[in-house]
């Protein structure tokens, strides 16, 4: 299972989110839980500095261009954050969950 979370390091909402994140990942990637990050950043040495700030360890991509941001088009992302959770075959579970609800739904989600 994987999150899809889209974010970027200007976004307030997005940096707040990120401490979730961390704890969710740090429960659940044993389990099998993965996550990428799709930043909606345009300054490089903003958006890496925000993933050591906040210390996401896992993968994270970006193609620089805010908005216009490809993946996020695929995805129709209108707002952030914006997480998307995908089963292993990358069909989409659910989306827009933060904090506990996100880490409840994970959890469910793995106990099957």
């Amino acid at each position: 299972m994987t999150i899809v979370d889209f974010w970027a390091s200007w976004c307030g909402p997005c940096r707040a989110e990120n401490p979730n994140m961390v704890a969710i990942y740090k429960e659940f990637h044993s389990k099998g839980l993965n996550i990428i990050g799709v930043s909606l950043d345009k300054d490089a040495a903003k958006w890496k500095e925000a993933i050591a700030k906040d210390k996401l360890v896992w993968t994270q991509v970006s193609h620089l261009k805010h908005w216009d941001e490809p993946i996020a088009a695929q995805y129709q992302v209108q707002a952030i954050p914006a997480p998307f959770i995908l089963d292993a075959s990358g069909k989409l579970i659910a989306k827009d969950l933060k904090g506990e609800a996100l880490r409840a739904k994970i959890a469910e989600l793995l106990s099957k």
